[in-house]
């Protein structure tokens, strides 16, 4: 390995060092069957996510979705897209400004806000949108990704 290698954090990495600008989208209609599944997972049985006639007397107006539902497209993209493959969560900061009802579609997008070259760190800007193009959750989050090619 070369000395400019040693120094590349990001060599072996499965979709190579990502550059400032880069994003990546995802999008998905929400369901009934999320929030289900999501308490499966969690244990939040929040009444505002089941109790429909309770939940249309909240500010929000109708059920909805946990953050983890909603959020959740924000892991697909860094892991499948943006960085890529290997790529995992180091932190996040969200902030949830619009609930999320079922049957809501949501697009994820992550934007490259900066890379270390010495190691594969980058710093994202998140924001999920809904249909209408509202914002309902923004933030930054931080993430490493581990080299996978021979493994």
């Amino acid at each position: 390995m070369s000395e400019a290698e040693k120094k590349d954090g990001w060599v072996g990495v499965v979709n190579g060092k990502p550059k400032i600008g880069q994003f990546s989208e995802r999008s998905r209609i929400t369901k009934l069957s999320d929030i289900h599944a999501f308490t499966e997972m969690t244990g939040d049985k929040n009444p505002v996510h089941y109790d429909e006639e309770l939940a249309k007397k909240t500010p929000f107006g109708k059920l909805i979705v946990q953050g983890g539902v909603t959020t959740g497209l924000l892991n697909a993209c860094v892991a499948e897209d943006l960085p890529g493959p290997g790529t995992v969560f180091l932190s996040t900061e969200l902030n949830f400004l619009k609930a999320v009802g079922v049957g809501e579609k949501l697009t994820a997008r992550v934007e490259i806000e900066s890379v270390r070259s010495d190691k594969p760190i980058c710093r994202l800007t998140t924001k999920i949108t809904d249909s209408a193009g509202d914002v309902c959750v923004d933030g930054t989050a931080t993430t490493y990704t581990m080299a996978l090619k021979g493994l």
